[in-house]
């Protein structure tokens, strides 16, 4: 037979018979309980109650596993910024001196437009023989009194030769003697002032003297 309990009793106590392997089992019981007494002597009785105790399980909960927090992203790199070149300065470049070519233009003469200049104004005649202009009449009271004078007639002359105005410009110092000058020149014929060959308005001036002794 196979040895029972080959651990507790050694190799000795193997393979001996029925017999001994009762005495055998009887040893291994009487071990024990020297084995408790002993730890019984050392032990307190209370702390060998506790012991002795069943051993209670507890099951845990097993706690669902949350979800982790989302890592936030990262942000992207910023780009580098461009190194801006500065620019270097380029020597200018040395041209050769090339022959100036100076070329003449010839300049058209502007000539001013011709002006046809008017002809001369030829102012208007009063003492033409032909016109036979009678003289002022002397007033019969400028003679009895002595009166004498010279009036200043400004006289303006139509394109036809007849007076249309006739104004005292100097007077005498004599009002008889400016009146009958006035009315004497009204009725006169002139000869009209011309520009070339047209005969245009114009203003003359006409003396009149009056002396006692003419």
């Amino acid at each position: 037979m196979s040895c029972l309990f080959p651990r507790l009793t050694g190799p000795a106590l193997c393979d001996t018979g029925p017999a001994h392997r009762w005495g055998t089992v009887a040893s291994v019981v009487a071990a024990h309980v020297a084995i408790l007494l002993l730890a019984s002597s050392f032990v307190p009785a209370r702390q060998l109650a506790d012991l002795a105790q069943p051993l209670t399980v507890r099951l845990i909960e097993w706690l669902p596993e949350t979800a982790p927090k989302p890592v936030p992203a990262k942000p992207p790199p910023t780009p580098a910024r461009p190194r801006q070149l500065v620019p270097v300065a380029q020597p200018a470049p040395v041209l050769a001196a090339q022959p100036v070519v100076s070329e003449v233009v010839p300049v058209q003469a502007v000539l001013p437009a011709p002006t046809f200049a008017a002809p001369p104004l030829v102012e208007a005649r009063f003492d033409v023989a032909y016109l036979n202009n009678p003289k002022p009449v002397y007033p019969a009271a400028s003679r009895r009194l002595g009166e004498e004078g010279r009036v200043l007639l400004r006289v303006q002359v139509d394109a036809e030769g007849h007076a249309e105005s006739v104004d005292i410009k100097t007077s005498s110092g004599f009002p008889r003697l400016d009146n009958a000058a006035r009315e004497a020149v009204a009725r006169w014929r002139f000869v009209p002032a011309r520009r070339g060959e047209t005969t245009v308005p114009s203003a003359v001036l006409v003396p009149v003297v009056f002396n006692l002794e003419a």
